[in-house]
């Protein structure tokens, strides 16, 4: 089912201040050389989860700040909340998702100029994962 204009913009509104919200937490953490990106947000239609696709720099710390996040996940939810107060009646439940396509991409460029070969070597571009 396709998304309608209003989760649309739902989705829009959400995944800029979710990202404005993620950058300001890490800031105050202390947190550097770490980049956290939010590359698209899915919300039901029903409006009651929105699913935030996070692109993370550099990924080999994903797994641990996704834990990180969803214990933060209240917080980040009332902040983004209050935020919104006057565009959502209701906050949507937060879903977490490690957006792993730039990696996806990394892969097919270096196939492409030859680097690696996934003819001979089928493990190189394995199937995505779907979310």
């Amino acid at each position: 089912m396709e998304e309608t204009n209003r989760q649309k913009k739902i989705g829009g509104v959400l995944q800029e201040d979710l990202a404005e919200i993620l950058q300001a937490h890490l800031r105050d953490a202390g947190v550097t050389g770490i980049l956290i990106s939010v590359s698209k947000v899915k919300v039901t239609s029903d409006l009651g989860q929105a699913k935030a696709y996070l692109s993370i720099f550099p990924s080999k710390n994903a797994a641990d700040i996704l834990k990180e996040l969803n214990i933060l996940k209240p917080q980040i939810r009332h902040e983004l909340a209050r935020r919104t107060r006057n565009q959502l009646r209701r906050m949507p439940e937060l879903l977490f998702y490690i957006d792993d396509s730039l990696e996806y991409i990394e892969k097919i460029d270096k196939s492409l100029k030859g680097e690696e070969n996934p003819i001979e070597d089928r493990d190189l571009l394995s199937r995505r994962k779907k979310s």
